[in-house]
């Protein structure tokens, strides 16, 4: 299922009256196509513009008219269609916190994943234009989409194990005027409600030298799952005790569509070319996300022994998510003749935060016994994540016509990335000062875990290759990567209750802390 699910979309108004729309080229088909396509692709995967045909790698392409074309809205739909790429698909509230991108099977996380941020390097390198970021950005006007399969260390400074997954976008164009508005409904089986989108793009030449582009995107789209078995709760946020604290009996009631998706995204770029010889530009992208719930199904009975319908979850909460994605990017190429020289200077911020149902999973384990068998609990896991980095890469492209060709680049990046988690366990503490009568001391709150765990990562690298044409049909290329990474992990956890920490709800356990550090040459 895709991030907003199976859709039938309605296009209400799509104007092109702006000059030149029309002529936007796609220059990148599907690999897969036909031969007459193949003639057409042109792509930059070994850093320089070729023929996808020509390069000596296994590669494949989707151009933005396809994208467009197909509707296609996230980047798990767009993958999917790319062989030997695959991706769990959960929708969009987990669909950025964890890069769950799978080239050839490679991957170091597993599959259940995605509610909170790992201490890991995806096997998989997402770039948007030059820049390695990973996040659930939407996939508007792109000029194409390139995955690269198989390590991929000596052309891009993110080395990756897996594969590479680039999303080239768009640049501002200074031969006119042009853009569109379009606006659509969607219809979401299992959902009812409808959803719609409006979409915005503009490329405003601003002299011979000069010129700005934008994309736009609002999208407010229905949840299609049903959170059947949900606790009323009070002005504290605590489940209503209909016939007192210490009776057994709660409210609960239905949530139907709850993972609804609202998507702000704006992407401003300004491109400078006061000659053939040097071009730059300045790209700003922001997105926000609002997720309802989790896209999920629960199978069996629930505690009353009705069984789940499709679409139908049974946490006893809902699990409500949030992120926000802004990026900043300097884009400088030098024509010096014989070489390409480019610098690409960018930073970016990614933080997101969620709450997650935990009580089934207490349940399972045993552990609602320490908490005096509370008859009405709802554990929650309030998350969050934040994922911030500058990064800076030169490379140097021959562009001589001879049989010896290079690339050589250098690469930086000082990366901080931080996860938190809070876990409560909410209405237990009033509920065992009633049982006891009195305020008991060795329960100060409803809180029972507190986790963080902030790292630092900094990666030094110098990379390049050399290629030799013996003939037409016989190139040799050999390649090499220097690099020098550094890690440091400071990790905080602090258990108050529960049997992780201790046999019953004694006094809050010593914090623990661990802290360590590597370096990799």
């Amino acid at each position: 299922m895709s991030a907003i699910g199976k859709l039938s979309t309605f296009t209400l108004l799509s104007s092109t009256a702006l000059s030149g729309l029309m002529a936007l080229p796609a220059i990148a088909q599907d690999s897969e196509a036909s031969d007459i396509a193949l003639e057409e692709i042109v792509v930059t995967a070994s850093r320089r513009a070729e023929r996808i045909q020509d390069i000596p790698y296994n590669i494949s392409a989707v151009s933005g008219a396809r994208i467009e074309d197909a509707k296609m809205l996230d980047s798990a739909e767009l993958l999917r269609s790319v062989s030997g790429v695959a991706i769990v698909d959960r929708g969009p509230r987990n669909a950025g916190a964890v890069n769950s991108i799978r080239i050839r099977g490679l991957n170091v996380d597993g599959s259940a994943l995605g509610d909170y941020a790992t201490s890991a390097a995806a096997t998989v390198s997402t770039y948007l234009n030059d820049t390695p970021m990973f996040a659930n950005l939407l996939i508007k006007d792109l000029e194409r989409v390139e995955v690269l399969r198989g390590p991929q260390g000596t052309l891009y400074g993110s080395g990756a194990l897996g594969g590479t997954v680039r999303y080239i976008t768009r640049k501002p164009d200074f031969d006119g005027f042009s853009g569109h508005v379009s606006a659509s409904l969607s219809s979401v089986k299992g959902s009812e409600s409808l959803g719609w989108a409006t979409d915005l793009v503009a490329n405003v030449p601003l002299g011979d030298t000069l010129a700005f582009r934008f994309a736009g995107t609002r999208m407010d789209y229905p949840g299609l799952t049903d959170y059947v078995n949900v606790y009323e709760l009070d002005a504290n946020g605590v489940p209503v005790a209909p016939n007192g604290i210490l009776d057994p009996t709660a409210s609960f009631k239905s949530v139907e569509d709850a993972d609804t998706y609202d998507v702000w995204f704006g992407r401003a770029s300004l491109r400078w070319k006061p000659s053939d010889s040097f071009d730059v530009t300045a790209t700003y992208t922001r997105q926000s996300d609002d997720m309802g719930g989790r896209r999920a199904q629960t199978v069996g009975r629930d505690g009353f022994g009705n069984e789940y319908g499709k679409y139908e979850v049974g946490s006893v909460q809902l699990e409500p998510a949030d992120s926000d994605v802004e990026m900043g990017a300097l884009e400088a190429t030098i024509d010096l003749g014989f070489a390409t020289l480019t610098s690409s200077t960018s930073y970016y911020e990614h933080e997101g935060s969620s709450i997650s149902e935990n009580t089934g999973f207490y349940a399972q384990n045993g552990w609602l016994a320490w908490y005096y068998n509370y008859p009405r609990p709802m554990a929650t896991a309030a998350r969050t994540y934040e994922d911030k980095a500058f990064i800076e890469e030169l490379r140097l492209v021959s562009n001589s016509d001879g049989p010896l060709q290079y690339v050589f680049g250098l690469y930086y990046q000082d990366q901080d990335r931080l996860a938190t988690q809070e876990s409560f366990l909410v209405g237990a503490k009033a509920y065992v000062d009633a049982l006891y009568g009195y305020d008991v001391s060795w329960i100060t709150g409803d809180q029972d875990f507190h986790y963080i765990l902030d790292e630092n990562f900094k990666q030094k690298a110098a990379y390049g290759e050399l290629t030799y044409a013996f003939s037409d049909k016989i190139d040799v290329t050999v390649g090499a990567r220097y690099f020098k990474n550094e890690s440091t992990s400071d990790t905080f956890m602090r258990c108050r209750s529960g049997p992780d920490c201790s046999q019953s709800l004694n006094p809050p356990s010593r914090p623990k802390r661990i802290r360590c550090s590597s370096r990799r040459t």
